[in-house]
């Protein structure tokens, strides 16, 4: 079977149709770009002497794996579960004519954890952060014809970094699954000219009716000019061509109604409306960098006690995702599977997704945005507290945001679940000045989403009360929650308290997060769900009505979230099964949601 995988896949890159051959990042698309996925050369290094060894400047690797999927996974055609945490890949490849006189831009979607890359044995630099893009100038270090590439993979089994789901030990346990170790996403090429965008931000502002880009480029610009291109659904609205006079470029459009009656296309999950734009830089009147992206018109907000979505209360009902696939783990198998993911969150009845635990690829957020769905976008956690853990999560939630900012279907950001990695703050100061942290950090590189620091309990600074309750049914459910005041402030699980010492309620909306988790009945005893099991789909449904009826007729409640989209290895609480199908007649999970 392993060797049919690398067989077919050989195949495949023979043909041009590589594993996930899609273009990565669709918010920042450029035309001239070469994808490296496929079979790469591969292998382990227990002993971690590859580098001493200097495996970059050439060596015979005894495996072969099939890239961007990790090696734990039936699909990079290894499937070994065993635990390694030194990591080697090579590939050679060859620069397009296209790319002659450019700059030439090497990217990697992610590596778990920590990486460091060669080419043609040339050390070209590392990076540390489990779930997030970097790249490289490799320009000085390409030859004519074909270049070596070489990856140096680090994932050990400690609790510093951000894990998320991923477990530490051998074998899944409990609600953690078997880890994503070294390339995980995409691998390419990019070309670009002398002067190039090296990060975007667009920020709609619907009250304004105005749109606001921000360019950071490469270097100070020189007689340089930006030219920007709004279109909506192929007409051009809007083309706006303004001198660069600095590296951190700002231009404001003014997006007004295109007459006095119709409203500008807002986004929301009913109608998730984009506008396509286009921007090309000049420099010395020679076009140095060209891309595409898009932008919806939304808006995120709270007043009193409501959450707003484009200034109309709106109620959240969201699954929780953890974004794991049978035969490829974190990485999603292909583009259709993502697809397939949302449109089925969406005929249940859901108009939102947690994605938990997980950054995920760039690609899902696309489809989110594309499809109608509202994002919860939330750190992996990491669970060893100390000045490395503290570090590791805030520079790997800087990139994060700094990736997906501009996707309107994220809503919120959740920086820490349910105390994980900060066990102590429900009285450690330490421990809560680093979620007010956290917090102050994500509101002051983005204003215009929702926050909910620490999900679930021990709350500390947060836009969002965020409630993990999983009572089954509506009369313990009822009992608790009838009196807003006293449940406010205690115990709503019987052991967190909803609010760290020394922080209180102070008006924030209320969503209970996390509730549900019904799995059926099982013989196998290591799968597990919460509150015991159900036998059929109609004791499915009499709790599943039960418990979603209690939460939505509890006045003060503002939305939900259930456990979960799909059963994840021993995990077995999802409404469809780890390979995509349903439990239960969906329809009817459906007409559950919308019941008033």
């Amino acid at each position: 079977m392993i060797r049919l995988i690398i067989w077919e896949m050989k195949a495949l890159n023979n043909m041009t149709n590589q594993p996930r051959s899609e273009y990565p990042r669709p918010d920042f698309e450029r035309a001239e770009w070469l994808n490296l996925n496929g079979v790469w050369n591969f292998e382990f290094d227990d002993e971690n002497a590859g580098e001493e060894q200097r495996w970059y400047r050439g060596k015979e690797f005894s495996k072969e794996i099939v890239v961007p999927f990790c090696y734990q996974s039936e699909l990079s055609g290894i499937a070994g579960r065993e635990m390694h945490e030194y990591l080697w890949y090579e590939r050679e490849f060859e620069i397009p004519e296209s790319f002659a006189g450019k700059k030439v831009l090497l990217y990697f979607g992610a590596v778990d954890y920590a990486a460091k890359v060669w080419i043609n044995g040339e050390y070209a630099g590392k990076h540390q952060g489990g779930y997030v893009p970097f790249k490289f100038d490799i320009t000085g270090s390409i030859r004519p014809g074909k270049n070596r590439l070489t990856v140096k993979a680090e994932d050990r089994y400690e609790c510093t970094q951000p894990r998320g789901k991923q477990y530490w030990k051998e074998n899944p346990d409990r609600c953690w699954y078997t880890a994503t170790s070294g390339i995980w996403q995409t691998v390419w090429l990019e070309a670009v000219g002398g002067l190039y965008v090296d990060k975007l931000r667009i920020t709609p502002d619907i009250d304004r009716k105005t749109v606001l880009t921000e360019i950071f480029l490469n270097r100070e610009p020189e007689n340089a000019e930006l030219t920007v291109v709004v279109d909506y659904k192929g007409q051009e609205k809007k083309k706006i061509t303004a001198g660069i006079d600095r590296r951190i470029f700002k231009l404001t459009i003014d997006m007004a109604e295109e007459d006095y009656i119709d409203e500008i296309h807002y986004w929301k999950p009913e109608t998730p409306n984009l506008y396509d734009v286009r921007f090309t830089v000049k420099e010395d009147g020679i076009r140095s960098d060209e891309f595409k992206s898009y932008f919806g018109m939304r808006k995120i907000s709270v007043k009193g006690d409501f959450i707003l979505l484009n200034n109309s209360p709106y109620y959240q009902k969201l699954i929780l995702d953890q974004g794991y696939w049978p035969e490829s783990l974190l990485t999603p198998p292909s583009d259709r599977a993502i697809i397939h993911d949302i449109e089925m969150t969406k005929k249940m009845g859901f108009n939102g997704a947690r994605k938990h635990q997980k950054i995920e690829d760039p690609r899902y957020y696309y489809w989110a945005d594309k499809l109608g769905l509202l994002v919860w976008g939330e750190m992996p956690a990491a669970y060893d507290f100390s000045i490395e853990e503290t570090q590791n999560i805030t520079t790997e939630m800087i990139e994060f945001v700094n990736r997906d900012y501009n996707h309107p279907c994220i809503v919120a950001w959740v920086p820490l679940n349910e105390s994980w990695g900060v066990r102590n703050i429900y009285t450690d100061r330490t421990q809560q000045d680093f979620a007010k942290s956290l917090y102050y950090i994500l509101r002051s590189m983005d204003k215009t989403r929702l926050i909910s620091t620490n999900d679930g309990w021990e709350q500390v600074e947060s836009d969002i009360c965020g409630i993990h309750d999983y009572e089954a049914w509506s009369g313990e459910f009822n009992e608790k929650y009838h009196d807003k005041e006293q449940m406010l402030t205690g115990s709503v699980n019987n052991w967190r308290l909803l609010y760290a010492e020394g922080t209180e309620y102070g008006g924030q909306p209320i969503l209970v997060s996390e509730y549900g988790g019904i799995a059926f009945e099982s013989e196998d005893s290591g799968n597990w769900g919460y509150n015991g099991t159900v036998v059929d789909e109609n004791s499915f449904f009499e709790r599943f009505g039960d418990i979603t009826g209690a939460i939505k007729n509890t006045p003060y409640i503002r939305g939900y979230c259930y456990t979960q989209l799909t059963d994840v290895m021993q995990e077995i609480n999802g409404l469809l099964t780890a390979d995509r199908k349903p439990k239960v007649d969906i329809e009817a999970i459906r007409k559950v949601n919308e019941v008033k």
